[in-house]
């Protein structure tokens, strides 16, 4: 049976994504100082006119790739939350998916990021309400644990604040210590932590890091 011929806009659709997977791939592999448009198109297999089509230039598809590269993480964060909530999950499984989630390159990229934001305030003001939805999915995790156990919301952002700060050092450390034993340690140590703020969700198993 022959296959039906894609439409202009999902060719379109198509090239975008690949175009914004690619810009994040390179961010991670090579930094945001050595990406140009011109390796972007090379990365996703399309032209450079593709690429212009799409985007007015080298800052415009950075700031969108990273807008869905968070995007995509908040979906991932709610579908997490439902499940969660449903399967009555514990704070330990919680601090395991951050830990997991940021590690798969997300913080790595991030990393690549700040520097330009904290220097370029257009490019700050875009990722601002980005980064917002990003946090808010985050709580929804954190505010359905803190509804099976009765502890105030806002004592569950704390914790979830807190949980973000200590994971985004240790990935820091990552760059130049390869060392899961230690991450474990830290991790174990922390989720005790954590555990003790929700004294009536039950443990769960943990997820070892990088794993």
């Amino acid at each position: 049976m022959q296959q039906a011929r894609r439409t202009q806009k999902q060719r379109s659709a198509e090239t975008y994504a690949r175009l914004t997977r690619a810009t994040i791939d390179l961010l991670h592999e090579v930094g945001i100082a050595r990406i140009s448009t011109t390796e972007i198109a090379r990365k996703a297999g399309v032209s450079r006119g593709a690429l212009t089509h799409h985007f007015a230039g080298r800052e415009a598809i950075i700031i969108e790739s990273i807008a869905q590269m968070l995007r995509l993480a908040t979906d991932d964060l709610h579908r997490f939350a439902v499940d969660f909530a449903d399967c009555r999950g514990s704070s330990d499984e919680i601090v395991d998916y951050i830990w997991k989630m940021m590690s798969d390159r997300l913080f790595y990229v991030t990393m690549e990021f700040l520097p330009e934001a904290r220097h370029n305030t257009e490019f700050k003001g875009r990722l601002i309400p980005v980064v917002r939805e990003f946090h808010a999915g985050l709580d929804a995790v954190w505010t359905a644990l803190a509804d099976r156990t009765g502890v105030e919301p806002e004592h569950a952002r704390v914790a979830m604040n807190a949980t973000m700060c200590l994971v985004r050092g240790m990935i820091a450390q990552t760059v130049l210590r390869d060392d899961p034993r230690y991450y474990d340690d830290i991790l174990g140590f922390w989720k005790a932590q954590v555990r003790r703020q929700f004294p009536s969700a039950p443990a769960a198993v943990s997820v070892k890091a990088f794993g």
